[in-house]
C-alpha cells in the first residue's frame, strides 16, 4: 500500500494537491481584495485576514476532495451529474407539491404587508419588481433563446414614461401602467425587427448597444429628461384619494376618507398590493402562453431554428413576439419602480442591472417560472440581509453564484413538462 493512501480508494496525495491549487487560486482572487486595505492614497497590508481565508479554503477543499472519493461522495456526484440533464417529464397524472405550496405562499403574501415594517415592505416590493423583470427576460432568453444584454432599456422606458407622462401630459400611475407596457413593447418591436435576423454574440452586442444608447440619451437630453439630475415622479392615487398626510390641491387623503389614523406605510401597502396582483397576472399569462402554439414555437426555435424554419415557421415574427412580450413586462416593472422610488435618474439603469436580471434567469433555471421567482428574491433579499457583512457582501454573493453553477448547473428549478397519453387510434 502506498503511503499516500490510508484507505482503499482514498488518494490523499491527490486531495493535498487539490488543496494547494485551491489555496493558490484563493491567494490570487482574495489577495487584492482582502489583504490590501485602501487608506486614502496609500494602503495597509493585512496578511492575517488573507491567511485565514486561504487556510479555510484549503481545509474545505481537502475535506471535500476526500469526501468525494468515498462511496457516499461518489453517489452524490452521480446524482448531480445525471440529475440536471434535459427537461424533466412528470408521469401521467402526477401531482406536485406546488398544488398546496402556491396557495400557502399566496396567503402569506397577502398577510405580509399587515405585519411587516416599512423596511421589509420596501424590500418585498423591490423583490417583486425583479420578479417581473426576471419573468420578462425569461421569455426572451429562457424560452426563445435570444441573448439580450440591453434589457434594462425597456425597464428605463417604463420608468421615464411615467415621470415624463406626468410632467408633460398629466398622466398618472393608472394611465401609464398599460401605456408603459405598450411603449416598451413598441420599443422592443423597433429594435427587434431589424436585428432579430442576427444570432448569438452578434445579437447580444446589438442589444447591449441599444441599452447604452437609451442610457446616454436619458443622461444627455437635459431639456427633456433632466439629465443626471433626474425627474420626480408623482405619488400614486386611488379614485383620486392620496396617501400623504395632507392632500395637494384641495384633495382628500385616504386616511381621512376612511376615518382611520394616518399610516406612512399606506402608500407602500398599496404599491405592494397592486404589484402582487400584476405579478400573478403575468405568471398566469406566461403559464398559458407556454402551452399555446406560440410558446411551443419559442421553445422549438430555441432548440433548432433551421428545423423550425423548414416546417414553415416565420422565425423573425416568432422571435419578435417573444421580444415584445419580454419588453412589455419590463415596461410594467419600470412603472412600479418609478412609483416606488418617487424619483428616476439614469444611474438606476446601467448595464449592471441587465447583468443582474440575466443572473436571475440563469440561476433560477432557463425557462423555469418557479426558479426565476425564487432566484429574484434570493438575489434581491440576500444583499439586504448581508448588510452587516458590508465588507464581504460582494464576495459572498460571488461565492454563492459559483457554488450554484457547480452544484445546480440547470438552475434552482429545472424545467418540467407533464406527459400525456397517446390518443386512441394513433400509433406510438
Amino acid at each position: 500500500m502506498s503511503h499516500s493512501e490510508v484507505h482503499p480508494g482514498l488518494n490523499v496525495k491527490r486531495s493535498l494537491l487539490d488543496a494547494v491549487l485551491a489555496g493558490l487560486i484563493a491567494l490570487i482572487v482574495f489577495g487584492p481584495i482582502v489583504g490590501i486595505v485602501l487608506n486614502g492614497y496609500s494602503f495597509n497590508f493585512e496578511p492575517h485576514r488573507l491567511v485565514w481565508i486561504i487556510a479555510v479554503v484549503m481545509a474545505g477543499r481537502l475535506l471535500l476532495s476526500l469526501f468525494l472519493q468515498t462511496t457516499p461522495g461518489r453517489k452524490l456526484l452521480m446524482r448531480f451529474d445525471g440529475g440536471n440533464d434535459g427537461v424533466y417529464v412528470r408521469p401521467i397524472g402526477a401531482r406536485t407539491s406546488l398544488r398546496w405550496i402556491i396557495p400557502l405562499m399566496a396567503v402569506i403574501a397577502l398577510l405580509f404587508p399587515f405585519v411587516a415594517t416599512k423596511y421589509l415592505l420596501t424590500v418585498a416590493i423591490l423583490g417583486l419588481i425583479y420578479v417581473l423583470l426576471g419573468l420578462g427576460l425569461n421569455i426572451v432568453v429562457g424560452l426563445a433563446g435570444l441573448l439580450d444584454l440591453g434589457y434594462v432599456a425597456f425597464y428605463a422606458i417604463g420608468a421615464y414614461g411615467l415621470a415624463l407622462g406626468y410632467q408633460y401630459l398629466g398622466l398618472g400611475f393608472w394611465a401609464m401602467l398599460p401605456l408603459g407596457a405598450l411603449m416598451a413593447a413598441l420599443a422592443g418591436a423597433l429594435l427587434g425587427f431589424p436585428v432579430l435576423r442576427m444570432h448569438g454574440d452578434y445579437l447580444a452586442i446589438v442589444t447591449l448597444g441599444f441599452g447604452e444608447i437609451i442610457r446616454l440619451v436619458l443622461n444627455n437630453w437635459m431639456s427633456l429628461t433632466g439629465g443626471p439630475n433626474g425627474v420626480s415622479v408623482p405619488a400614486p392615487t386611488i379614485f383620486g384619494l392620496e396617501f400623504g398626510r395632507r392632500a395637494k390641491d384641495g384633495g382628500v387623503p385616504i386616511h381621512e376618507f376612511l376615518g382611520i389614523t394616518y399610516n406612512p406605510n399606506l402608500k407602500f401597502i398599496f404599491i405592494y398590493a397592486v404589484l402582487f396582483l400584476v405579478v400573478l397576472l403575468v405568471l398566469y399569462i406566461k403559464h398559458r402562453l407556454t402551452r399555446m402554439p406560440i410558446g411551443r414555437a419559442w421553445e422549438a426555435l430555441r432548440e433548432d431554428e433551421i428545423a423550425c424554419r423548414s416546417l414553415g415557421l416565420n422565425h423573425v415574427l416568432v422571435k419578435l413576439s417573444a421580444f415584445m412580450m419580454g419588453a412589455s413586462t419590463a415596461g410594467l416593472a419600470g412603472v412600479f419602480f418609478a412609483t416606488y422610488q418617487g424619483f428616476v435618474n439614469p444611474t438606476s439603469f446601467t448595464f449592471f442591472e441587465s447583468a443582474l436580471i440575466l443572473a436571475i434567469v440563469v440561476l433560477g433555471g432557463m425557462g423555469s417560472t418557479i426558479g426565476v421567482v425564487l432566484a429574484a428574491f434570493v438575489l434581491t433579499v440576500a444583499p439586504e440581509l448581508l448588510r452587516s457583512f458590508a465588507e464581504y457582501r460582494v464576495l459572498l454573493f460571488g461565492v454563492l453564484m459559483v457554488a450554484m453553477m457547480i452544484w445546480r448547473p440547470r438552475g434552482l428549478v429545472r424545467i418540467s413538462r407533464t406527459s400525456f397519453a397517446p390518443r386512441k387510434g394513433v400509433a406510438p
